[in-house]
């Protein structure tokens, strides 16, 4: 069965697992507001670390459901351009298996600051870095799949290349991130956020692409520019990076999320990510256009 079915199925189950979690929640929050139940309201002796406990609960699961499916176009994608059969098969498919599991107890990396036990957050400070073996297995197949393969640098595999390029340092960022003492210090600022862009929103914009230019021509006959997507491609990795890179730099400086003001000793790097970010979007127009043209016009 190709990798990419075995990441549908574990997402399906992932989701089966944790958005009865969240539905619990939601009535929670309902019953709190509207008919005065006491579940998370600490004026009526509720618990505030409750209600965080349950949202991590499926919050972090819900990552990897989103970016499951990335890993299974990765891997189709890969081992076409590659001419070659993706490497060790059946570990990949453990790999995936015991990345999902271990994502159900892992949640508690988000609350390190909320002064649970040692014994407790050391649990999930070793449980988050015990999940980067299964990953960096999954990511050592991929380059072995690569490797002496009949590579085509068509504009879907270089696309695969950008997600490992983000996918690999939004993950050594979560290591960092990880670590107690660390995270101590980069919790709520800049260093979270571009983890967090890196790991999810950049490899998943990345395979996305990859899926589209690959499959769109089979699926839907589509044919797209080779010279106009490959600039499409160096534009968006271009930018995504001065959007998101300069982000753990406001990290190491201390600069806070959620902020709709800060000194101006940030004022230079929010500046560069802005217009970054501008640029970004606007490379984006080859691709609405690839999409979108032959639909309007056919």
């Amino acid at each position: 069965m190709p990798i990419i079915l075995w990441v549908i199925l574990i997402s399906s189950y992932l989701n089966i697992i944790i958005l009865p979690v969240l539905i619990g929640l939601v009535t929670m929050l309902i019953f709190d507001k509207y008919f005065k139940t006491s579940f998370f309201n600490p004026v009526l002796n509720g618990d505030t670390i409750l209600y965080q406990h349950i949202f991590w609960f499926f919050g972090h699961p819900e990552v990897y459901v989103i970016i499951l499916p990335s890993f299974g176009i990765v891997s189709q994608i890969v081992s076409i351009f590659s001419k070659k059969k993706i490497f060790s098969y059946f570990s990949i498919i453990y790999a995936l298996l015991i990345i999902s599991t271990i994502s159900l107890i892992v949640w508690g990396h988000h609350m390190y600051s909320l002064g649970s036990s040692f014994l407790l957050s050391s649990f999930f400070m070793y449980c988050t870095m015990l999940i980067s073996i299964p990953t960096g297995i999954k990511i050592f197949n991929w380059f072995f799949t690569i490797w002496r393969g009949f590579i085509y640098f068509d504009t879907p595999f270089l696309f695969c290349l950008g997600f490992f390029y983000f996918f690999i340092i939004g993950g050594f960022s979560g290591i960092i991130l990880s670590s107690i003492p660390l995270d101590l210090f980069y919790h709520g600022t800049y260093f979270v956020v571009a983890h967090f862009h890196f790991i999810l929103v950049s490899s998943t914009i990345f395979s996305i692409y990859s899926f589209f230019y690959y499959w769109s021509p089979l699926l839907f006959n589509i044919k797209y520019n080779e010279f106009l997507s490959k600039l499409h491609f160096w534009f968006s990795f271009i930018f995504l990076n001065f959007s998101f890179f300069p982000m753990h730099f406001l990290g190491f400086k201390g600069m806070p999320r959620r902020y709709i003001d800060f000194p101006k000793i940030y004022l230079f790097y929010n500046k560069f990510i802005s217009i970054s970010s501008i640029l970004f979007g606007f490379s984006q127009l080859y691709f609405f256009y690839y999409i979108f043209y032959p639909l309007i016009c056919y």
